[in-house]
This record gives C-alpha cells, structure tokens and sequence, in this order.
C-alpha cells in the first residue's frame, strides 16, 4: 500500500516538475521574443522618435542630436586636393578680404595689409551636411566644419608715426556652418546659375596674434583693436544674412544679393532684479542690443546709476535681412567706468516668432551664454516691446501720408490705427527734411481696486494708496487712503494730457500710510502703445518689488495727433 501511494505521489510530482519546465522554457522564449522586438524597434527608431517618447529635459546638456549626414568620402577627398585649393584660394580670399579690413581699420592705423597668407596644410573637416527644406526653387545644402589651423597669414601693419609691424595670425581654431544655395534651378547644366555660400552660424573662432620679433602688449590697445577688426570683418562680409554669389551660367542675380526685407522696432521698456556685480553699491546697468553685431549698426541705451531694476524706456528701429533666421539680441551690462564693462545677462528674440505688424510685449529671462545654456541661475528679466514691419506687404495698416512723409514704423502703426485705417505701405529711407508724427491726446486711468496686497503693519494690514505719475512730462496724482485693508476699492479716474505717447510711460506705486511716513509697497510700470492701439482696456497687473498683490485698471485713450518738422 505504502508503494503505491508514494509511486502515485512521485509521478505527480514528475508531472508538475516537467509541466513547470515546459511553461517556464515558453514564457522564457516568449520575453526573449519580445525582447527582440523591442531591441529592433530601437534599432529602427529615429531621433524624431526618441524626442516624442522623452521630454526634453529627460536629456543631458551636453547632448545634441544632429540631423547632418556624415562626411568621411568628402574629407578624404579634401584632404588630398587641399594643397591645390591652398594655392587657388589663398589669392583669391586675399583680395576679397583686404578691402573689407580698411573698412574697418582701427583709426589708430594708417595702413592694414596682407604681406603673407596661406591657408597651410592642413585641411578643414566636415563634420555632417543637411539640406534645408525651404520650398523655393533652390537647393540649400548646410556643411558643419572644424579646422585647426596651420594657415601662415601675416599682416602688415602701419601707424600714423611710420611704424611699420608685421603681426602674425596663427593658432587660428574655427567651428562654425557653412550655408551653399544653388539657385535658380534651370534646365541646363549644371543645373543651377549660381551659387550663394555664407557663413551660417559661428559656433567657435580663436587666433592669436603676435609682433615677429617681439610682443604686441607692448603697444596698448593694438591687440584689441586688430582683433575687432578681423571679427568685424568676418561678419560684414561673410557671416549669413551676407553672401558671396559666384555666377555659374550667364543670367542676372541681382535678387541673389543681400537686401532689406523690413524694419525691426524695439522699445526697451525696463529691466527687473537684475544679479549686483558690485560690491559696494548696486550695479550701473546698460543695454546692448542688435540683429547684427556690426559697430554700425548696434545700439546701446543710456546708464542707469545704482539701480537693480533699472527703466529705459528708449525706442531703437533695426534693418532685417532675413526674418527666418536673424534674431534680436539684448546684453545687459554693469558699467565699472574706464575698466571694462561687465556681463550681467544677455536673452534674445528670433523674428519669426513675431507676427508681422503685430506690437508684441515680452519679458526675457537674462542667461550667461545664448549658446550653452547650462548656467539656469536667476540673473533677472528684460522687458521688451517690438514690431515687424515688412517691406512691401500688405499686412493690415496703411501709411496716410504721401511718399515725402516718413515716421518709424512704430509710429506709422500707431497713427494707422488712430485714423482708423487698415494698412501699412513700404517706405524708403529719405534723406530729405519730412515730416514725423506724435501721438498726442488725454490718457484717463481708472484705478478700480487691488487684492492680495503684502501685509505691512504689525497689525496685519495695510493703509494703501496708489501715486501715478507720467515719466516723461513728471505730472502726478494719487488716490485716497483706504485704511485697514490688504483688497482695497478705490475707483477713482485720472486724466493726463500727454504731449509724446509713443515715448511716455506711466508708472503706478502702491505705498502704505502711516502717520510718521510711508512704507514702500511695490510698482507698476504700462507704456503707452497697448492703450493707444485698443483705445481702451480694462487688465490687472502684478506688483513689481513685492511677494503678491496686483493692481485692477482701466485706461482709455483719447487722441489728438500733430505733426512736427525734423
């Protein structure tokens, strides 16, 4: 009995081992299919894939990814012919490089020459080409290249005191993209006319430079001053929206050439909790902005002394050669006097994300660098309005003056508007007396309430009363007290008669009462060109300088525009 009950009991057991084996070798062969799977998937996956199944910031820093084929056949040809292309070249960039640096030889010079220039022996490195998509008939092919430099290029250089200096440019390290347009496509070969090449973005460029026969600091502000005219040099004549067109069949390309396509306008409003550089003291701000960093063509704002949260309120107009790919840069600066300013931040605004015609009011976040933004420490906000203007498109404004009236564009839409007209026409820069518009009438402001204000007496509350005050023409007013209440209700109006809208703002401070003085609540600051565009609205504003609380307004805007001779 007792062998029968434990063969039964032994063959069971066998059964289930076996049974438990065979289900555990088939899902075991199933995860290693699935796994398969899954493992070519990846395989398959592209970049685009990879960026919708993780967000961005699931990515390192320093990951790129990059969209550009590789190039190891090119480079391997390059490297073989680069002795035959040092010698057609280097004449070549010789000559079209010597006039653009006496454009921008530094006074202290009388003379800027090349005596010597050889791009060397060793061969640049493309690192990856991409063809940019931008639906005209044209093939637009961008190269990434590196090159470390051997290039023996020596410069001759004159002063006004009959000096004569040979400077070395050597260790020169570039990185950059270059930018090939074969446009008009034709049927004949090789079936494109001409082709465009520019500098489309530079990434990295070092040089040194250096007196043969002896040390260049050893004249004071030679080395500086040479440097800014090679980098000025490399961007007026080369880096992209510039281009060099070289013709490959007969034909006119006059549309080929570098041409402004409209105007930027940009009111630097104000600049908010900005990082202090000094250690005594608060900060001199001052702003840099621009769309290409030319001298020319860059401009800078006045200082503000001793001010974290500096105001401006000054109007700048910029030519734009490409709204696609330029963009509008703003650097704020500590002024330190005769030494050297110093970087508080810098943001920027790429054009195509403005609407043409369309006023777009902005606050940046200031960086360190616009290139590797690893630094994400608070170095405080820039306060932006701007406005596209196209040449030649009809986009919704119109220009009531005859072809002998000029204004900026900013004022051409705001006068637009005024009048009650739809369109905006392209006007050529006159150089002849015109006339420009001003934008004046009455500005009523209704102060409605606040909520949520700070609390500022040891009793948990706050006597609040709101000073307005117009920073140009200085004319001011306040409400009443409203005692003992953190959401105050004023619904008081005030009328200023403003003579300059388009260079007005007003300004609104919240201060608490007390009897022996007034504690410091917060502000706000409005320009003028939502008011005057609406002719009314109705907002709420956060207090600036201040934990919470916002301020309720109405403001109306009464024209009466006149007219000045300039």
């Amino acid at each position: 009995m007792g062998f029968v009950f434990g063969l039964v009991i032994g063959l069971v057991v066998g059964l289930a081992i076996i049974v438990f084996f065979v289900r555990s070798e088939n899902s075991r062969s199933k995860r290693r299919n699935e796994l398969a799977t899954t493992v070519a998937a990846f395989a398959r996956m592209t970049v685009e894939d990879s960026r919708k199944i993780l967000p961005a910031q699931s990515y390192p820093s320093w990951l790129v990814f990059s969209q550009r084929q590789k190039l190891t056949w090119l480079n391997q040809h390059l490297t073989k012919i680069w002795p035959y292309v040092d010698q057609a070249a280097s004449d070549l960039i010789k000559t079209s490089v010597e006039p653009v640096l006496e454009q921008y030889r530094p006074i202290i010079l009388s003379s800027l020459k090349f005596s010597k220039f050889t791009l060397g022996t060793v061969a640049p490195q493309f690192t990856g080409v991409s063809i940019v998509e931008d639906g005209t008939d044209s093939v637009t092919m961008e190269l990434e290249m590196q090159w470390d430099a051997n290039s023996s290029i020596i410069l001759d250089i004159k002063t006004y005191l009959g000096v004569s200096l040979p400077v070395q440019v050597k260790d020169i390290g570039f990185t950059g993209v270059f930018r090939l347009i074969f446009k008009p496509l034709v049927n004949e070969l090789p079936c494109f006319g001409a082709v465009c090449f520019s500098l489309r973005q530079k990434k990295k460029l070092d040089f040194t430079l250096k007196v043969i026969g002896g040390d260049i600091s050893n004249i004071p502000g030679l080395s500086d001053a040479i440097e800014s005219t090679i980098r000025d040099a490399i961007e007026d004549s080369i880096m992209w929206p510039a281009r060099k067109i070289i013709p490959i069949l007969p034909g006119d390309y006059s549309d080929l050439e570098l041409k402004p396509v409209g105007m930027l306008e940009v009111k630097l409003v104000q600049a908010r909790d900005l990082t202090n550089k000094d250690i005594i003291g608060k900060s001199d701000p001052y702003a840099v902005l621009y769309v290409r960093p030319l001298p020319a063509r860059m401009k800078k704002s006045k200082i503000i002394n001793n001010d974290l949260n500096p105001i401006w309120n000054e109007h700048y107009e910029f030519v734009v050669e490409d709204a696609t790919t330029q963009h509008l840069v703003v650097r704020i600066y500590d002024d330190e006097g005769l030494q050297a300013s110093e970087l508080i931040g810098c943001a920027q605004v790429h054009l195509r994300e403005l609407e043409p015609g369309k006023v777009k009011d902005v606050w940046l976040n200031l960086v360190k660098d616009l290139e590797i933004q690893r630094d994400t420490k608070c170095r405080g906000q820039v306060h932006l309005e701007l406005l596209y203007c196209p040449f030649g498109v009809e986009n919704g404004f119109t220009n009531p003056f005859s072809s002998n009236s000029s204004m900026t564009s900013l004022e051409r839409v705001l006068k637009s508007t005024a009048n009650g007209t739809d369109a905006i026409q392209n006007e050529k820069a006159v150089t002849q007396k015109k006339k420009e518009v001003i934008i004046r009438g009455v500005l009523s402001v209704t102060v409605i309430s606040a909520e949520d204000l700070p609390v500022v007496d040891l009793m948990g509350k706050a006597d609040p009363y709101v000073v307005l005050t117009m920073k140009k023409s200085e004319a001011r007013n306040k409400t009443r007290v409203v005692n003992d209440s953190l959401n105050p209700v004023w619904n008081q109006t005030f009328d200023f008669v403003v003579e300059d809208g388009l260079h007005d703002m007003l300004i609104l401070e919240l201060w608490d009462h007390d009897t022996f003085g007034k504690d410091y609540m917060g502000r706000c600051i409005l320009t003028l060109t939502r008011v005057i565009l609406e002719g009314e609205y109705t907002d709420s504003l956060q207090l600036e300088g201040a934990k919470s609380g916002k301020i309720n307004l109405h403001l109306k805007w009464l024209p009466q525009p006149i007219f000045r001779d300039s």
